[in-house]
């Protein structure tokens, strides 16, 4: 059945019926130009616009709710048992088994599934899908891509309280786990509510950290043992050092003793090549070189005061910032200070005055990093003040190279591991700075804002592919740098070499004609001091400074009496010359005469 509703309107309300014919076109408007009206209009510039087929999108940023996934374990046991069958019992599951066996739904099914099971058997055998081809052939070099980095995770810190990430060191066996020390160093900007955790990440879980470290005080620097991928050891803004074990748990093995430790915040601690894999030292602006067994940290195994006068004076030490320990010289390390100062020290000398060996002065403010280059050991980096300097082990007087003051001051800095021509710097602008000197000296390869806040701490994975940075917000942002700065180049380490060879002798031709120029001041200073001291001795005897000046008068009176003698006697001789050739004119003349008359 249908339902049908009628509208019904009467034919005026529809309005008047249209019709439509064909009819020649009609002219009902004509309106000219008017020349006048032309002079009031200015012509409009020409403009060139790019338009596509498109619709117009804008762009936002959508900071979305952070989702955060729980890992939990599953105990698998045996099942798909009948409940009347206990899996425990042989005897019942043999029987079982049995009856099973014997049904044709069973015997179907694996015919079936055989079929198919002995296709992808035999495909496997065919094929090798782990099978590495052209091994053997040499790789094409790619062609040059411009430098990126791109952000692959950030780990914030958990706490509503945000502090500083002020030390990173990444886990030694493959480095899929990095840890972060986390530290107020701003002046009386610490409180009660603020926690002293510092945390270890794993690098593919931003959400939550892996392990929480619970030192008594905030945790400044930390360092992965190489030898013991669990352990490390941390130094503590109230100077202690703090020895973990991953797998006792959160808390400190062991504790130094305060009244043994450092007076000042520890900013550095390293782990020492030894046998025992035991030993570290570390460093404090109290002027201290600790050194350290984490087995027994009741007291330190030995100390060095940065004195520069090498007297072992505490009073007038150098506040130490940074370390540098290379494998490779196991008696060697260097200490960079507060005062701008680098200095070369030797553990194994006998006398306190004679670890110092030298110092070398090139910054105008503290050295927040130092680090040889890993394939280049003479030849280290440095970063202070507004600038990054590469020096030379032979060189004390300035460095080898150094970038351009930049605009914001530099917090820290390190080699990359695989390239020796490449060094990041991270900047309190938030921008982290990768240098190819190779490429550029004046300007850095990639420049990357990071973040908003002002960078503390950087560290670069062993393959150099993964740098970490650490920033005031207390957050790590995890980067990716592209191949070309992460993969070897070409003869790189022969061209640097030579770089460093090259630039080590100009400074040593510079370093030498400016001791030579002190020479001649020295020289000039002496010769100006032996001249104030003669006159001097000259006013103490004045007798003989007016004999002298008589003597001195004397003598340039007679050598004008002399010179004038002379220029008369020239005179005279020239007019009897004169005289003579007058007098045999006039006779000459004389007998002319009488010839003529005769």
């Amino acid at each position: 059945m249908e339902i049908v509703h009628v509208y019904s309107k009467l034919r005026g309300e529809f309005g008047g019926q249209c019709f439509f014919s064909d009819r020649s076109e009609e002219l009902l408007v004509d309106i000219p130009p008017d020349p006048k009206l032309a002079l009031k209009f200015i012509q409009k510039t020409h403009r060139d616009l790019a338009g596509q087929a498109c619709r117009e999108m804008s762009e936002h940023h959508v900071n979305t709710e952070r989702f955060e996934s729980n890992s939990c374990g599953i105990n698998h046991i045996e099942g798909g048992w009948p409940k009347d069958i206990n899996p425990d019992e042989m005897e019942q599951t043999i029987r079982f088994r049995k009856k099973v066996e014997k049904d044709e739904g069973y015997l179907n099914s694996i015919l079936q599934l055989g079929s198919v099971m002995e296709h992808c058997i035999k495909q496997n055998n065919a094929i090798d899908i782990y099978q590495q081809y052209f091994e053997d052939e040499e790789e094409v070099e790619e062609s040059q891509e411009t430098p990126s980095a791109k952000t692959l995770n950030i780990f914030r810190d958990p706490n509503d309280l945000k502090r500083a990430v002020t030390g990173l060191s990444w886990h030694p066996d493959g480095g899929k786990k990095l840890a972060a020390a986390y530290s107020c160093l701003e002046f009386q900007k610490t409180s009660k509510d603020m926690r002293l955790d510092s945390y270890i990440w794993d690098v593919e879980n931003p959400n939550r950290p892996e392990m929480t470290l619970k030192p008594t005080s905030l945790l400044v620097c930390l360092d992965y043992n190489p030898k013991d991928s669990h352990t490390l050891v941390g130094g503590s803004y109230n100077g202690q050092i703090a020895y973990w074990d991953t797998r006792r748990g959160s808390q400190p093995v062991e504790y130094s003793s305060v009244e043994h430790s450092h007076r000042d915040p520890v900013y550095k601690i390293i782990w020492l090549q030894s046998k025992t894999g035991t030993d570290a030292f570390s460093a404090s602006t109290d002027g201290q070189v600790l050194w350290w067994d984490v087995r027994k940290l009741s007291e330190p195994t030995d100390r060095l005061v940065l004195d520069p006068g090498r007297e072992g004076n505490l009073d007038r030490a150098l506040g130490a910032i940074s370390l540098e320990f290379e494998a490779t010289m196991p008696t060697k390390f260097m200490v960079g200070t507060e005062q701008g100062l680098v200095v070369s020290c030797n553990r194994k000398a006998k006398t306190p005055a004679e670890k110092i060996v030298c110092t070398y002065d090139g910054h105008h403010g503290p050295i927040y990093a130092l680090q040889r280059n890993p394939f280049f050991p003479k030849n280290f980096l440095t970063v202070g003040d507004w600038t990054a300097r590469i020096w030379s082990e032979d060189i004390k007087e300035s460095s080898i190279m150094w970038t351009k003051y930049q605009m914001s001051y530099l917090m820290d800095a390190c080699w990359s591991p695989v390239r020796p021509s490449v060094f990041f710097t991270v900047k309190m602008d938030g921008v982290l700075d990768v240098w190819d000197i190779l490429f550029k000296q004046s300007d850095p390869a990639l420049s990357l804002k990071v973040c908003d806040k002002a960078l503390y701490s950087l560290r670069v994975q062993d393959n150099g592919r993964l740098v970490a940075c650490g920033s005031q917000q207390g957050e790590a942002t995890l980067l990716e740098i592209s191949p070309g700065l992460s993969v070897l180049q070409k003869n790189e380490k022969s061209l640097l070499a030579a770089m460093f060879e090259r630039e080590t002798k100009r400074e040593k031709i510079l370093e030498a004609r400016q001791r030579e120029l002190r020479l001649k001041e020295r020289s000039r200073s002496e010769q100006s001091k032996e001249e104030e001291a003669g006159r001097e001795d000259g006013e103490e005897d004045l007798e003989q400074l007016i004999a002298r000046a008589e003597s001195d008068f004397y003598n340039i009176v007679e050598m004008e009496m002399r010179r004038r003698e002379r220029r008369e006697e020239a005179m005279q001789e020239k007019d009897v010359c004169e005289e003579k050739e007058v007098r045999n004119g006039g006779e000459t003349s004389d007998d002319t005469g009488e010839t003529g008359a005769s």
